[in-house]
């Protein structure tokens, strides 16, 4: 008969876990990663000032602030704590293509160059970063694998 654990944060597989998330975000990959996706986000809350559009498309700058300092709060958090917040590595993803169709969405097509630029440019970008936020666990355990069968004269 099993036992039911009443605490599963003690548990010894989760903590192994959180450890194996932990260790692969203190990559150089992770911390390249973590930045870039902090400055993505920067990029996109202060692009509708930077690029001219906050006045002529409020909603567009509205959406642009708040999925920017969502980004930016994510990149935060995966960089302080991946081991916690390993399960949102997807958002960046879709923030990063909302963000790339949301000059259709949000303004219909009264969009100027400048604008579609920025957005499909930093959208791309986040949702790279967040693919490789995605992939980073994985990452470390094909290294770890790679160099446990190299020989030391491959070394």
């Amino acid at each position: 008969m099993v036992r039911p654990i009443s605490d599963l944060e003690a548990h010894p597989d989760i903590a192994e876990l959180r450890a194996r998330y932990d260790r692969a975000a203190e990559t150089p990959t992770a911390y390249m990663a973590d930045g870039a996706l902090m400055l993505a986000g920067v990029w996109l809350a202060i692009s509708p000032w930077v690029v001219g559009f906050a006045a002529t498309q409020r909603n567009l700058a509205v959406n642009n602030l708040i999925c920017g300092i969502a980004v930016s709060l994510l990149a935060i958090g995966f960089a302080a704590a991946y081991g916690r917040t390993h399960g949102l590595a997807w958002v960046p993803v879709v923030l990063g293509l909302w963000a790339i169709v949301s000059p259709w969405a949000v303004s219909g097509g009264s969009v100027t160059g400048g604008t579609l630029a920025s957005n499909i440019v930093v959208g791309a970008i986040t949702a790279a970063l967040g693919l490789i936020t995605m992939r980073l666990p994985g990452l470390g355990k094909s290294m770890q694998h790679r160099q446990l069968r190299e020989t030391p004269a491959q070394r």
